[in-house]
């Protein structure tokens, strides 16, 4: 008669049963598990908590340098699409599960715990104070912060194309000069009888002109908006 083969998950029951029983094993498993919960807790209240941290304990050697960041890096990137850097207490939805997995790996790997959490987003994914798709940082220190996680969606191409006339003042005067130049040439030049081209459009582009701005600083003032270079790290709407 062959001898029956080896079952592997048998000598491993056996082997585990000479030391632990099934009751002792279920009752260390629970602990870890109640440790591990009680630890993604006390994170993710870290991340809910005002904080006022500028750096974290970190061991260099361990450090990914791709997610080492100068707040003039984010800053560029935030007036480009018009993001927001803020605490992560003021972001409205849930940090996934994946990001305090790593916060969490982190903080067993550099033997610390983080703290002064900051977020890039878009403005209609924080709490915002009224004057009257996410990246999750924590700081290194003298304006250096190490990128945790990414969620959501990547952010649409056309993005920073379109917000670049709200950088500055600058650029929103040049949108508007170039608006106003286009428009200019699209009015019929009989609108006004016999008027020469060349001076009929140089009215229409100042009055056009003139009109765009008077639309935009009232609509400005109207919704309380600001240029990007003005909000990117600012807690209000305006």
């Amino acid at each position: 008669m062959l001898l029956d083969k080896t079952n592997l998950e048998i000598e491993l029951l056996s082997e585990r049963n000479k030391f632990i029983g099934e009751e002792s094993l279920l009752a260390e498993i629970k602990n870890i598990l109640a440790q591990d919960e009680a630890k993604r807790q006390a994170i993710n209240e870290k991340l809910k908590a005002e904080s006022s941290t500028k750096s974290n304990e970190f061991v260099f050697d361990l450090l990914e340098t791709n997610k080492i960041f100068h707040i003039s890096n984010i800053k560029s990137i935030c007036i480009d699409y018009r993001l927001r850097f803020l605490e992560s207490s003021l972001f409205k939805n849930e940090i996934p599960a994946e990001a305090i997995s790593k916060i969490k790996a982190l903080e067993k790997n550099h033997n610390t715990a983080l703290d002064g959490f900051k977020i890039m987003a878009p403005s209609k994914l924080f709490h915002l104070k009224n004057f009257d798709d996410p990246l999750l940082f924590v700081p290194i220190g003298n304006d250096y912060y190490y990128l945790i996680h990414k969620w959501g969606n990547d952010l649409s191409p056309f993005r920073k194309i379109t917000m670049r006339p709200f950088r500055n003042l600058g650029s929103l005067v040049i949108l508007l000069l170039v608006v106003s130049f286009a428009a200019a040439f699209l009015v019929p030049v009989d609108v006004l009888g016999q008027v020469t081209p060349d001076i009929f459009h140089a009215l229409s582009f100042l009055f056009i002109f003139k009109a765009l701005c008077g639309i935009t600083i009232y609509y400005c003032f109207w919704k309380g908006k600001n240029f990007n270079e003005e909000i990117w790290n600012s807690k209000y709407y305006n």
